[in-house]
Parts: C-alpha cells; structure tokens; sequence
C-alpha cells in the first residue's frame, strides 16, 4: 500500500507542476498581461510601464519569472494582491473557512439523501419510486445552478421570507443561528446535483452488491431482510463511493464558484471571480493553486481510504 500511495502522490504533484504552469503561461497572455489592472487607467507613461515590470520581475524571460514564482510558492510567499497590496495567503485564509463550511455541509446533504434515495431504488428496482427518482435526478442535473439559486431565493426569501437572501451573517449579529439561516439556501443550491449524482452511483454499487452469491447465500440462510441490508450490502455498496467522494471535490468548488456568486457568500469562488474582474492576477494564480492543491489532496485521501477499506488495493500494489 505504501508503494501504491508514493505512486500516486509522485503522480499528483508532477500534475500540479503541469497545473501551474499551464495557469501561469495562460495569465501571461492574456490581453495587458500581470499590469493589465495598471494599464486599464490609461495615465501610465512608458517610463511608468518599464518601472513597474522591474518592480514585478516582468521583464525578465518567462521561464525565469516561473521558476522564480515557483520557488517563492515553495517558501510561503504567494505573492501581494495589486488591489490592496494584502498578501495573497491572508486572502484566501480569510475565504477558505465560507467555502469550506459550504463544502462540508452540502456535501453531508448530498450524501445522507442521494444515498437514501439510491439504497430505495435498488431496493425497489423498477418501482413507481425508482422511476421518478431517475426522472429527478435527470431533472436536477439540468437545472442550471445560477437559475436555481435565483429560484430558491424569490420563493423563500422575497416571497415568503423565512430565509436571507445572501451573506453569510447579518451585520451585527454572527450568532451560530444566524449562520445557519444564512447557510440554508447556498447549501441546498450547492447540494443538488451532488445528491443526483450519488443517488445514481449509489443505486449502481447497490445493485452490483446485492447480486452477489454472497447476498443470495445469505438470504436463503434466513437473515433478516434489513441485516442483509446493513451489514452486507450497504458496507460494500460504500467502497466505490469514498472514491466518488474524493473526486466530487472539484464538482463541489465549480459548484461553489456560481453559488457563493448568487448568494455573495464570501468564499473562495467568490473572491476568484472579484480577482479576475479586477484583474488581480497574483490573487487569480493563489486562488487557482490553492484549488488544485485541495483536488489532488481530495484524490489522495480518496485513494488512502479506499486502499485500507478495500484489502485488495494493497495486493493489487506490490
């Protein structure tokens, strides 16, 4: 297992590497370049335009200025923000812990009700109920997130009034009630087509499960119906969903990125999106990093688990 997981890691940090600097060659080229904030006033000089590219380290060759920006991001230096001169880690601490609540709680959503819905229709496979639980997850997969978000928010928060509209908490307020009440509707929006989705994988594994000789062996001994369910099926049908898991975390943070937008909620995506309409290049780059930093490490807890949840990944290793 040891060997499997060095494997893998050497595997995702060589990707990473290829991340970087495809993100950092794409930044470069686009239209005005890391000074296009600076030269959207129009009141530079072409003297003010060569002391500021000496100042950032622009006008040296390209491969140069990455492995120069590389090597800061290995020290901890992630570079100032051109907006507010704030460093670009304070800048994301200050949004990682929004995102991360909003990951977290959508996440458990999604799993206890696509997994509820999931373990029903293989239970009642073809059923009225298995039907209409296909045709939903069909549904939710379409509906366009922004389009959903804004639903949500004029039927619970301007029509009826139960709910805040966006934020995270009420200016003054920040209890641990008032959270919640802010966390309701970004998390039911970001929940949706992560509960389609673990609806179907989670009827797919169930059903691979209980056609087993095992499952059939265990019922023509007599066991209870429900302990089948529990102790066999169910413990089974859940080691392909820690991979699923895994790499649902990039689904969860593109999901993020258009939710926290409708809702404003200060996260991650949110302040992607600021920096990118500002042209805030090395907050663009942090954000971007940060990101594929948490994709891989979603990967590789995926594989770390499912490797000792599943005896034959450590044979199948060696």
């Amino acid at each position: 297992m040891g060997r499997y997981l060095l494997r893998r890691l050497l595997q995702s940090l060589l990707l990473l590497v290829l991340v970087s600097m495809i993100a950092f060659a794409i930044l470069h080229l686009a239209p005005g370049g890391p000074l296009a904030q600076f030269l959207a006033t129009g009141n530079l000089g072409p003297e003010d335009v060569a002391r500021l590219m000496a100042q950032y380290g622009l006008n040296r060759p390209l491969p140069i200025q990455y492995l120069e920006w590389a090597r800061n991001l290995l020290m901890g230096d992630w570079g100032r923000s051109y907006r507010d001169q704030l460093p670009v880690l304070a800048k994301i601490g200050v949004h990682i812990m929004p995102t991360l609540e909003l990951m977290i709680a959508s996440t458990l959503l999604a799993m206890f009700i696509g997994g509820m819905i999931g373990i029903l229709g293989a239970v009642r496979r073809y059923s009225f109920f298995d039907n209409l639980a296909t045709v939903g997850a069909m549904v939710a997969l379409s509906i366009p997130t922004f389009w959903f978000g804004l639903a949500v928010i004029y039927v619970f928060s301007v029509n009826l009034g139960w709910l805040p509209a966006g934020n995270r908490e009420n200016i003054g307020d920040g209890s641990f009630v008032d959270q919640l009440r802010h966390l309701v509707l970004p998390c039911i929006v970001l929940a949706l087509v992560s509960t389609a989705v673990w609806s179907r994988y989670m009827r797919s594994s169930m059903l691979d499960v209980v056609n087993q000789d095992y499952i059939r062996t265990a019922k023509s001994k007599g066991v209870p119906a429900m302990r089948i369910l529990l102790h066999h099926a169910l413990r089974n049908a859940l080691l392909p969903m820690i991979t699923i898991t895994g790499l649902h975390v990039s689904t969860l943070l593109s999901g993020a990125l258009v939710t926290e937008t409708v809702f404003t909620w200060p996260g991650m995506g949110r302040l992607f999106l600021d920096s990118v309409s500002n042209r805030d290049y090395p907050v663009v780059m942090g954000v971007l990093m940060f990101t594929a930093c948490m994709v891989l490490l979603g990967s590789l807890l995926a594989d770390l688990l499912y490797s000792v949840a599943d005896p034959r990944i450590k044979g199948a290793s060696k």
